[in-house]
């Protein structure tokens, strides 16, 4: 690849770079203030993802202040369970809520028109890549089936056990669900790399506490035949997987899952992500998104030491997981200097 390539996409390939590309999960909306002035504008916030022009700015509203290498396409993981057919909404300060479950096969029926219902968010990427600069990146994403399935299944946010429970009670019921899951997911991330996606990324975010063989059958495998069906499509854009919570489990994910990046969360240790290097993957992530706001010393020493244990091997500089919402834009801004060497641009208002 070419100096002029996205620096991400050069990390994708393999390669080992002066500095590591840097973006931040949740990097597009919560904690700026450009963000929440632009929030009040839509009745609510699927309408909001829903709205190419108002998605598009949020997914820039990043990248104009600070010099992230990446941008990724504002949207949510529970997009698709709304295409299928499921009532999904969220309820002010306390996340998303999700009506009955509709019956697989009638969500199965549902697949190939779930595309054309999520088309907005190709119009935002189109949109988003039509202004971003060349040289910095653009990532699509999609929620995993097992972590989808769990909202599906429970209707909101929780501590999962009802549908860790379900996956042990009910195994052919969610394979069923999985299998929708991933096909309605495959099209999706299809859509996304022909609106302008250059990289994908698998968000499980709730991959942890699974016993190995359970893992292997409802995060490996879906994830597994995602990247298979993506690539039958003749997408070839690079993948990174993130199996958050997964502990000593993601060194099985990365050996089986053919994905390029994989990304880290807080508990991944240098020697961890140095085995995964040696092993071809590139790495991403681990930087912990609440010392990210609590910010001081201790966050400078961790950037340096995340840079020092990692950059001898392609790295890509992220968080564990996403930007808190009261994370102070200083030190968002002070982490991305600390990495790039280039200050945040001043904004009129904070």
């Amino acid at each position: 690849m070419s100096e002029t390539t996205p620096r991400l996409l050069r990390a994708l390939a393999g390669e080992t770079l002066d500095r590591p590309p840097i973006w931040l999960m949740r990097q597009a909306g919560r904690s700026l203030p450009e963000y929440r002035e632009l929030r009040t504008r839509a009745a609510d916030f699927i309408t909001f993802c829903h709205n190419p022009e108002m998605a598009a700015e949020a997914t820039l509203q990043p990248m104009r202040r600070f010099p992230l290498d990446a941008a990724i396409v504002f949207a949510d993981i529970l997009l698709i369970p709304g295409a299928l057919g499921q009532k999904v909404w969220f309820e002010a300060g306390e996340g998303p809520r999700l009506g009955e479950l509709p019956l697989v096969e009638a969500m199965a029926e549902q697949v190939e028109a779930s595309t054309g219902r999520l088309s907005a968010i190709g119009e935002t990427l189109s949109l988003v890549r039509a202004e971003l600069e060349p040289d910095r990146a653009l990532i699509g994403f999609a929620g995993g089936p097992w972590t989808v399935a769990t909202y599906m299944i429970e209707g909101r946010s929780s501590n999962r056990e009802v549908a860790r429970a379900y996956a042990y009670a009910h195994p052919e019921e969610l394979d069923a669900l999985l299998a929708v899951l991933v096909d309605a997911t495959a099209r999706y991330l299809v859509m996304q790399a022909k609106s302008g996606a250059q990289a994908l990324k698998i968000f499980e975010s709730w991959a942890e506490g699974l016993a190995e063989d359970v893992f292997e059958r409802i995060v490996i495998a879906p994830h597994l035949a995602i990247v298979e069906k993506v690539r039958a499509a003749g997408v070839t854009v690079p993948f990174i997987g993130f199996p958050r919570g997964a502990g000593a489990l993601v060194e099985n994910y990365a050996r089986t899952v053919p994905v390029q990046g994989v990304a880290l969360d807080t508990q991944a240790s240098a020697e961890l992500g140095q085995r995964l290097q040696a092993g071809g993957k590139t790495i991403q992530g681990a930087l912990d998104n609440l010392l990210l706001r609590e910010g001081g010393s201790a966050l400078d020493a961790r950037v340096d030491q995340l840079l020092a244990q990692w950059s001898g091997g392609p790295y890509i500089f992220n968080l564990g997981h996403g930007v808190m919402p009261d994370t102070p834009i200083a030190h968002i801004a002070r982490v991305v200097e600390r990495v790039t060497g280039k200050p945040a641009k001043a904004m009129a208002a904070e």
